[in-house]
């Protein structure tokens, strides 16, 4: 149901991310695409679980040392003033096999 059952998080909850960035660690020893991003419904009907409240583990940092060493031939490390932030070398999935 969620992702954290497969693996560790790298991404907060609310940050925003894009197409090929590295946002956690698979439980197993490949890769997986995701979607991490889930919406709320903006309707006016309301749910039987209404906004049942979803609990997650913090996600992992990483400092620049940690991030160098945990990459993969075919990964990059975007190094920004704010955040560290690791990425497929080739962003669009389709086109990374």
């Amino acid at each position: 149901d969620h992702l954290q059952a497969r693996g560790i998080m790298f991404a907060a909850p609310g940050e925003p991310v894009y197409e090929g960035q590295v946002v956690g660690e698979n439980a197993r020893d490949n890769d997986m695409d995701v979607n991490i991003t889930k919406e709320k419904k903006l309707t006016n009907m309301r749910s039987s679980t209404a906004d049942e409240g979803v609990k997650l583990t913090p996600p992992r940092v990483m400092n620049l040392e940690q991030s160098l060493e945990w990459i993969r031939e075919d990964e990059l490390l975007e190094v920004t003033p704010k955040s560290l932030r690791l990425r497929k070398r080739q962003l669009v999935a389709r086109r990374r096999f």
